[in-house]
């Protein structure tokens, strides 16, 4: 691994000689030296820097952006060489989106440890839009996320399927009913989420595809809060089914029913597109496999 740019990363993601220093083991002398080589190899100043702060500039950041991705490269290419003699271990790092992230994947990650106690995954939540471009920059290994993308620079697989629901308190009145048409819907609060966000563009495609857009739109970036709110009667809202078992069982929450088909949407994986994968990321994906064919998420 060339060592000005694991040292550069770390001064620009610290923002700080000596804390880098500290971090990397070394002087601040000796951070100081190999940022001024790494500058002095590509002929321009790479960081601002005074009394008061380390900041990047445009030439910085350029370098910042492909140093994580040669440093990342370099990490991926020496666990596929250990892979050769070794069992699946290493490091795995997943993302995924809020939905995935906090409902599920804590599940199999149990699971994954459980079955291969030297693999260490470390775990990224974004919504869908930012895990792609964690994965597309090879800053993470896989990525799983609940939106349609176009395959530009990963590979894409659509791996299990999830219902969303139309979620209200459990005194709304359009809960107390059989069946709420759309019409009546559009007249409520929506909550939802922010654009970006794979339950986002599942709100947006079920209003186009019900003719139905709310005047009345509340926007957060958070499916616990939105679920709060919700709770405390400040509208309605549009949820995967894993995210609201928990309440829909202890009926703080209803589901309001609708006279049309279920709205199903696809969870997939995305990773970057390669003939190579470690034995971690070939065990992960398996489990992701066996999980979404079998639909037992949550061990049931």
């Amino acid at each position: 691994m060339d060592p000005l740019l694991q040292v550069f990363v770390k001064v620009a993601e610290k923002q700080n000689f000596t804390r880098a220093a500290e971090e990397l083991h070394m002087t601040q002398p000796a951070v100081s030296q190999h940022i001024q080589t790494l500058e002095r190899l590509t002929g321009t100043k790479l960081i601002e820097r005074n009394n008061k702060y380390v900041k990047l500039n445009k030439a910085g950041q350029i370098v910042y952006h492909h140093a994580k991705e040669i440093l990342g490269l370099y990490t991926r290419m020496n666990h596929l060489l250990d892979d050769l003699m070794n069992r699946a271990s290493g490091t795995l790092a997943i993302g995924a989106s809020y939905t995935y992230g906090e409902y599920i994947l804590p599940h199999l990650i149990a699971q994954l440890r459980a079955q291969y106690p030297d693999i260490q995954p470390t775990i990224t939540i974004g919504n869908s839009h930012e895990i792609t471009e964690l994965v597309s920059n090879h800053q993470l290994d896989i990525g799983i996320i609940e939106m349609e993308i176009e395959p530009k620079d990963v590979y894409i697989e659509p791996f299990a399927e999830d219902e969303m629901f139309i979620i209200a308190s459990a005194h709304h009145p359009c809960a107390q009913k059989q069946t709420a048409t759309m019409e009546e819907l559009c007249r409520e609060t929506w909550i939802i989420r922010e654009q970006g966000s794979g339950t986002r563009k599942a709100t947006d495609q079920l209003f186009a595809k019900s003719y139905c857009y709310p005047r009345q739109l509340m926007e957060f970036g958070s499916t616990q809060l939105i679920k709060e709110a919700v709770e405390a009667g400040l509208g309605i809202t549009f949820l995967s089914q894993w995210t609201v078992r928990k309440e829909l069982a202890l009926g703080s929450l209803r589901q309001i029913h609708i006279d049309d088909a279920p709205f199903v949407r696809q969870f997939s994986f995305i990773t970057q597109k390669t003939p190579f994968y470690t034995k971690a990321m070939e065990v992960f994906i398996d489990i992701l496999r066996e999980q979404g064919a079998t639909k037992s998420f949550l061990g049931g």
